[in-house]
């Protein structure tokens, strides 16, 4: 690669896409982003134009080129992540015959229902539970049963990652990554599980699925000459294979060795971690195979709602906060966090239960709801903010404990998002799981990952690994209080008991709000 060239990360988030162009030592040139909308068509529907991503998308890559003055000969390779589960019906030139179904659409739930009841070796990827109403298999079988003509239009079923690809390239592939993470493929098992898709009566779907299937970073092709014009681009620049966005930012943040975790953190936490082995069970996601890096093995998990609380909370019943940040002109979450630093560890018995949106791991379970118990009249303004926190970090540590159950033991959560900002935070996060939290110099991982895989792509790094080496960089390391953890133990235990034994009157609940007409807040 020669001197003075870049690497473009593109990622195509559930808002808008953004454009980064990095140099080979993962240094960022310039960020540029553009917005696009959703679509709410009925109660638990979620769709997008892909027009409009591609519109968007246009104007996100020229913005880039003009706001940074680099040229386009000066780009040596792109690549792009997108969100996972936002399903398209094309036909064979690549026309969507309808709105993409997006991730976090959920029309699909009978369909998921009857997929777990398959009891098929292949949902050892969802631990033998529930399936995700927005994974593929889910959403194909809702096209079939409700959209029988866009489903037998369709050439291809497939994912927008592989929609941009074909965009870009004209060719037809898969990543590796949606295909183990959300459509059950397994490389060790044969590739596609056909007894589970069969089980529902769409065998047929795999031959709608592009391919091949290959790993991320494998070039895919050139840029269209049509395509390099309408971008701004150079003819022929070479395109890799990307991923989905949670899964590409964690390689952003360097985990690409047994052992390290990312902890995507904002509205929600996701949890990425690498496996030497293939570990399987109730309460994680995976061990998906070859998902990351070949040869190894990846886990997930993830909360619901986390940052979502904290804003929740902070707009709404932060009262002293608010009037002290007004005063002194600084952000209410400055003063929030003052405040919560000096009260003592367990909020003076104050536990908070996160599921304030249903919990996604380790229970899999849309009706549970948040709680708060334990309140007396002592207890502050601050006292629930930390406790807050506090329940937040109880939930990552639950989730962590069912993987060391498995026999996954990470040694170095890496963090990204909006909550690295809060020392306090993080510390809370490190002391609770007993766990060094470590962040790094760009804060943007999954755009930071999209261009490790365009250096993969363009040969600069033989692999992702060697990308890493090169292009993440440790900011900092949070150790953890050996002491501190000794006394979260007791609260983390209290945070675990509480689940079971609310969990029919929540369920409860919810569904009696949900027959008086109301939907559940």
């Amino acid at each position: 690669m020669a001197d003075g060239q870049y690497l473009m990360g593109i990622d195509f988030g559930t808002g808008g896409v953004r454009v980064g162009l990095f140099d080979p030592e993962g240094t960022p040139k310039v960020f540029y982003g553009e917005e696009f909308d959703t679509d709410f068509p009925r109660s638990g529907w979620a769709e997008q134009d892909p027009d409009q991503w591609w519109s968007s998308f246009v104007r996100a890559v020229r913005g880039a080129l003009d706001k940074s003055g680099v040229a386009a000969g000066d780009i040596a390779g792109v690549a792009t992540d997108f969100t996972s589960c936002t399903v398209l019906a094309v036909d064979e030139d690549g026309r969507h015959l309808r709105p993409a179904l997006l991730w976090m659409d959920v029309r699909a739930s009978d369909q998921a229902r009857r997929l777990a009841e398959t009891a098929d070796p292949a949902l050892k990827y969802n631990g033998y539970g529930s399936v995700s109403a927005e994974w593929m298999p889910s959403k194909s079988l809702w096209l079939k049963e409700n959209e029988r003509e866009n489903y037998d239009a369709a050439r291809y079923i497939c994912e927008g990652q592989d929609w941009i690809t074909h965009k870009l390239t004209g060719e037809w592939v898969t990543s590796i990554n949606n295909a183990s993470i959300r459509w059950y493929y397994d490389r060790n098992a044969g590739g596609w599980p056909e007894s589970l898709y069969e089980a529902v009566g769409i065998g047929d779907v795999l031959e709608k699925f592009p391919g091949p299937v290959l790993d991320m970073g494998t070039v895919v092709g050139g840029l269209r000459s049509e395509v390099a014009s309408e971008l701004g681009l150079k003819e022929g620049t070479p395109v890799a294979v990307g991923g989905v966005d949670a899964f590409v930012g964690a390689l952003g943040l360097g985990v690409t060795e047994p052992g390290k975790m990312a902890l995507i953190t904002g509205s929600s936490h996701v949890m990425i971690g690498q496996s030497a082995e293939p570990i399987y069970g109730r309460g994680f996601f995976g061990a998906y195979t070859d998902a990351q890096v070949p040869g190894q093995y990846t886990v997930e998990g993830g909360q619901v709602s986390t940052g979502s609380i904290v804003a929740w909370f902070k707009n709404r019943y932060a009262m002293q906060a608010a009037e002290q940040a007004k005063e002194r002109g600084v952000d209410p979450y400055e003063i929030l966090n003052e405040m919560a630093k000096d009260i003592p560890i367990g909020s003076d018995g104050l536990i908070v239960i996160d599921y304030f949106q249903g919990n996604r791991t380790p229970y899999t379970d849309p009706l549970a709801r948040g709680m708060m118990w334990g309140l007396s009249l002592s207890h502050t303004e601050a006292h629930l903010f930390r406790a807050i926190i506090e329940g937040i970090c109880y939930g990552t540590e639950h989730i962590l404990r069912t993987m060391r159950g498995h026999d996954f033991e990470p040694r170095l959560n890496v963090v990204a998002g909006g909550p690295t900002k809060s020392d306090l935070w993080m510390q809370m996060h490190a002391d609770v799981s007993n766990v060094p939290i470590q962040k790094t110099a760009v804060g943007e991982s999954p755009v930071l990952g999209a261009a490790m895989l365009a250096a993969v792509g363009a040969g600069v790094y033989e692999d992702v690994r060697e990308a890493s080496e090169n292009m993440v960089h440790a900011e900092d390391t949070i150790e953890p209080n050996a002491e501190a953890h000794e006394a979260y133990k007791f609260y983390v235990d209290r945070y675990i008991d509480t689940y079971p034994q609310m969990r029919d009157l929540m369920h409860e609940t919810v569904s009696h709000v949900a027959s008086e007409g109301r939907a559940p807040v």
